[in-house]
């Protein structure tokens, strides 16, 4: 029954759904477990030590690989609700590992530290997912995503320190432990648990009614499964059947969303759960454009493995040196290269992006010499205030754009540059001050604006506080 609850999670959508409908599917579990503690007949003892590590294992696996993707997506993004999330997955996937170490005559065998592994560390990490459920203000998101080497690094000494204690024995992890005194570890452990999963499963019940997506509704129902594993970890005797059954809904839990993420957009996969702040909002940035004069005419007279040879040759040596400066490649399209400064609210935004279109345009010089009928590089700067945010359909072709009138003119530069140089706009020249070293161009007509736009090309960016 609780199995069949879980299976039929995977193809639930929401919008199909009444609230009756998914509460059943909810609650099925702890009738389930209701029914095995009423008829003690019923809740047969089962002991396969395979099954039991192969199980957790599965759970474990099933944990990493969203905990991995889950922490990529939150580093490009720098959201902290994702890298929260993250943590609780990494929090599950190495405890999970632990606990699959004190399976009897398969590892270690039994082993305190590692049998209340799993609980202990659901505990850490519902810490991890009520967090996540908290819809963070901007500063004390960016705090969380500033300190994220230092909460994963806490995380990870934990879980070492905890595998140290355990296999060596150590107070209060020293010997087997008694029945009863695993129980009491148990429950004490499923309280705190059942507290946080439930904070978590309310939160994102809250942010669902905001964002009717099926990805939120996935995690809050994952989230839901977590807090009623915690109830039966409480109530469940070792091997007896209602004792499997919080195995089985801990591992639904990661398949629920697990199976969601598959079926999302491969883009922004994760855009349904990103604070509002990540989802759409205005940022003043410093947009820099890049294309290659004459690249058509290369391209007709190459081999398109010697079109993409030189490309290579060409983004090997420049992103890199792209992000060490600070900027995110936001896309590269054919050989068109566009960078963005200042999502990360820096104020000297400006002068990065200045300093970086420079040794652009050296490290295109370096690349290409012995070439002579390599394209060079035109560069555009321009700086000003664009909207940010997940853009496209709700159901695919998802991305994280940059839209306003900054990126338009940011183009147009480019078009205007003279091969091999920058030209910068009007706010990027006022945002470098006396910094600037530019030589002023006559204002330049180019195609979409009324009014001829300023243009500068930069020869230099002095040295001073930024």
């Amino acid at each position: 029954m609780g199995g069949t609850a879980l299976r039929s999670g995977f193809s639930l959508t929401p919008a199909a759904m009444h609230t009756g409908s998914w509460l059943a599917v909810v609650l099925a579990p702890l009738a389930l477990l209701a029914i095995l503690l009423a008829r003690p007949k019923v809740d047969i003892s089962w002991e396969n030590q395979q099954a039991h590590f192969w199980l957790v294992l599965g759970a474990a696996v099933v944990a990493t690989a969203l905990g991995w993707a889950i922490s990529a997506a939150a580093r490009r993004r720098r959201d902290a609700r994702l890298f929260l999330i993250s943590l609780a997955f990494i929090a599950s996937s190495g405890f999970l590992g632990l606990h699959a170490l004190a399976t009897p005559t398969v590892l270690l065998g039994p082993n305190a530290g590692f049998e209340l592994a799993t609980p202990f560390g659901l505990v850490v990490a519902g810490v991890f997912a009520a967090a996540s459920a908290i819809e963070l203000r901007p500063e004390r998101a960016r705090s969380v995503v500033q300190h994220a080497r230092l909460l994963l690094a806490g995380l990870f000494a934990l879980m070492t320190a905890w595998a140290v204690v355990s296999l060596a024995e150590l107070p209060p992890l020293d010997g087997p432990l008694e029945a009863e005194e695993l129980d009491g570890w148990q429950l004490v452990l499923a309280a705190v648990g059942l507290g946080l999963y439930g904070v978590a499963a309310l939160g994102y019940v809250r942010l669902y009614r905001r964002r009717p997506e099926r990805f939120v509704f996935a995690f809050t129902l994952a989230f839901a499964f977590l807090a009623e594993a915690m109830v039966v970890i409480a109530w469940a005797s070792n091997w007896q059947l209602s004792w499997w059954e919080w195995h089985v809904l801990m591992l639904g839990a990661f398949l629920v969303i697990g199976q969601a993420a598959r079926s999302e957009w491969h883009e922004e996969r994760f855009s349904a759960l990103y604070l509002d702040e990540t989802l759409a909002g205005a940022k003043n940035v410093s947009i820099v454009l890049a294309d290659l004069e004459g690249f058509t005419r290369y391209s007709e007279q190459h081999d398109a493995s010697q079109v993409a040879a030189m490309l290579n040759v060409y983004f090997e040596r420049i992103i890199p040196l792209i992000e060490r400066a600070g900027g995110e490649v936001h896309q590269i399209v054919g050989d068109e290269l566009m960078v963005v400064f200042g999502k990360r609210d820096e104020p000297d935004h400006a002068v990065r992006s200045a300093r970086a279109s420079l040794l652009l345009q050296r490290a295109a010089r370096k690349a290409a010499e012995g070439h002579d009928d390599w394209p060079r590089f035109r560069v555009g700067v321009n700086s000003g205030e664009v909207h940010a945010g997940v853009v496209g359909a709700a159901r695919g072709h998802r991305k994280h754009g940059l839209v306003g009138d900054v990126v338009n003119v940011a183009a147009r530069l480019q078009s205007e540059a003279p091969v091999g140089e920058v030209l910068i706009g009007a706010e990027t020249y006022r945002l470098l001050g006396e910094r600037a070293q530019v030589e002023a161009l006559p204002p330049r007509r180019v195609k979409g604006k009324a009014e001829p736009i300023a243009a500068y090309l930069l020869r230099g960016v002095a040295r001073g506080d930024s």
